[in-house]
């Protein structure tokens, strides 16, 4: 299965957006990196590692970030692990992690994902 990790400068915001996700597909492997290590707002290098490690499989790892220095500090992570199968996905958060999740646990692919993924950057509320 496929893990999905949501990097956000907010600890609340990161695990409210798993929250959601694992409404839609509960069995998904899926974890919340936010926020820094003393609870403050930013982005942590440790926690996003500790977040992929945590939901990595052979399948590999879709990440998905709120911002800035987010897509900055996930950069970093993964250039030091050097593997091919874990992404960034620059699609909304919200439903990007909700359609990974669900995706996830339906059994598809890391590219099957992705591609799915790109299409929800300009979904339409109404």
């Amino acid at each position: 299965m496929v893990g999905v990790v949501i990097v956000s400068h907010s600890r609340k915001l990161a695990q409210g957006v798993v929250e959601l996700a694992q409404m839609m597909a509960h069995d998904a492997a899926i974890a919340a990196a936010g926020g820094l290590e003393d609870g403050s707002l930013g982005t942590s290098y440790e926690k996003i590692s500790a977040a992929v490690e945590s939901v990595y499989s052979a399948d590999g790892v879709i990440v998905l970030m709120d911002m800035g220095s987010a897509v900055m500090t996930t950069e970093m992570v993964l250039e030091d692990l050097a593997r091919d199968n874990v992404v960034m996905i620059d699609c909304p958060l919200v439903e990007g992690a909700i359609l990974a999740a669900v995706e996830s646990v339906g059994g598809r692919t890391l590219p099957e994902i992705s591609e799915r993924l790109l299409t929800v950057r300009d979904a339409k509320k109404f």
